[in-house]
This record gives C-alpha cells, structure tokens and sequence, in this order.
C-alpha cells in the first residue's frame, strides 16, 4: 500500500504525522521525504546513508554551426526555455522542464540535450525504517522530477508512506498521483479549513480516499470537523494540543517514541487509511 500524507499549509504537523505512521507500522516500511524544498524527516530518524544518486534534467544546447535561426524551437516551448530572435537561440535552463520537445521539432538538427543537476536523493538505513531523502539544490526550481526520483526508489513489494509538501503545487499532485489514499493533517483554525478545503479538492481531484487528521485540537473551533462530516470525509484521529509534542519535535525525537501512549492513535490512524484504500489497493 502507498499512503500519501499532505496538508493544505505549512506548520499544521504534516510530518510529525508521516514519521509516526512509519514508526507505529511494526514492519519494513519505506518514508518517502518528497517535500524536496525543505526535507526534515531525517531529523527524526537516526538514519545510516546507504546511497545517493546525483539526479538531473536535460536541457537543451545550441549547435550554432548547424542552427540556421529558424525559431521552430521558441515556438514550441511553452515555458519559454528558449527563445530565437535574428540568430541562434538563447537557452534559460532555469526555466526549461527537460521534455525534449525542441529537439525533435528543430528541422537541422542542431539542438542536443546535456544534463543539469538540479538536487540528491540519498537513501538512509534507520532501523525498520527506510528514508529515501530529495532535496532540491539550491537555487534550482524544478521540483516534479526530482520528486519522481525519490518516488523511483520505492519497492514495490514493501509499504510505502508519502510526505508530500505543503499545499497545492504541482509538487503536491506528482506525490500524491499513485498512492492508495491520503491522510490530510490540518489544524482547528480557519487558516487550516480553508487549506483543508483546498487539499481536499486536490485529493479528489486525483481519485484519492481521504481521511483527516486534526492536530493542535483545542486551539479553535470546531469547524473543521462539520467540513469534514458535511463532505463525508472521515476524521481518523484528533490529536491535542500538548506541550510534550512539541518538545519531543523540538529534541528531534519521533513522538510515539518520546510519549508511547500515542502509538494506539498512530495505529488507529492506519487502520483507518487500510479501510479507505481497501476498495481499490488492498491493505498494509
């Protein structure tokens, strides 16, 4: 089973829940980090680097013998990677997604592809546990194939949980596209409904069973719970506002390890999301 864990914002506990379900699991399971612009599962996970993997796109280069200023390439690109006025075109490599398309429409031949690095994905031994890491270099902006990379490492014989990034990007949708269902980590504010709302549409969007979580409770109100029954969406655990959560966070320790008395929760919260992937994936 691969179960993606998203939230609509930022800050809300997203990977407090996705380092819990991996610990509470009970057997090999793979943690993949695909937030790849801030990636902090590791610091939960006392991890053993196994492997690393340089991971890069291919962006055009001009043969300007063989270009003869056509332009067919800078009509093509929607992105505006490249573009041609009077004389060989300018290549912006920051900007080019790596589908090759000038390539095959320029009529000379005098585009080839050379590869630019744009993040690592590393692979960390901790315990039952198996972390596979992206992280995006700095000052790059690609992030869906670097995504795709981490998601690459995943065996398929072994669950498998997502940490996607916050919010609705198209970061979020190449996470989330193949998993078996998602839990949904939202805080009891108006801030966290209204992002909830929007994850929400995104999940459903892309055909996904979804269940919530509902952290930080008793800061707020109860809204988000009416959103949730009012679009038949199952709330599969509250946790509390409580200051050892947030210290165990604040220590780097996972907190089923740092307050044992949660791990019935984290547990419960898996049952739940086997329930909802049952209709079309199977279970853990």
């Amino acid at each position: 089973m691969i179960l993606g864990v998203a939230s609509g914002k930022g800050g809300t506990g997203k990977t407090t829940v996705a380092v819990s379900l991996a610990r509470v699991l009970g057997s090999a399971v793979q943690l993949l980090d695909c937030d790849v612009e801030e990636p902090n599962d590791r610091l939960f996970l006392d991890g053993r680097l196994r492997e690393a993997q340089v991971v890069t796109v291919p962006v055009p280069r001009v043969d300007e013998v063989a270009c003869d200023g056509c332009g067919e390439c800078g009509r093509f690109c929607r992105f505006h990677a490249i573009v041609a006025v009077d004389g060989p075109p300018l290549v912006f490599p920051e900007l080019c997604h790596g589908c090759g398309g000038c390539i095959r429409v320029c009529p000379r031949g005098a585009l080839h592809e050379t590869p630019r690095r744009i993040g690592v994905v590393e692979v960390l031994d901790a315990g039952p546990v198996t972390l596979v890491e992206g992280r995006l270099d700095v000052g790059a902006a690609l992030v869906p194939p670097l995504v795709r990379a981490v998601k690459a490492h995943r065996a398929g014989d072994r669950p498998a949980i997502l940490d996607a990034p916050p919010g609705r990007s198209c970061a979020v949708i190449e996470t989330l596209r193949g998993a078996d269902a998602v839990v949904l980590v939202t805080e009891p504010t108006p801030f966290g409904l209204n992002d909830l709302a929007q994850a929400l549409a995104v999940a459903r969007e892309l055909g996904l069973s979804c269940g919530v979580v509902v952290n930080r409770v008793g800061i707020g109100d109860d809204r988000v719970q009416a959103f949730c029954r009012e679009n038949a969406v199952p709330v599969l655990a509250e946790l509390p506002d409580d200051r050892r959560i947030a210290e165990a966070g604040s220590r780097g320790e996972p907190l089923v390890d740092a307050l044992p008395e949660y791990r019935g929760v984290f547990r419960s919260i898996l049952e739940g999301a086997t329930r909802l992937a049952e209709k079309g994936s199977g279970s853990w």
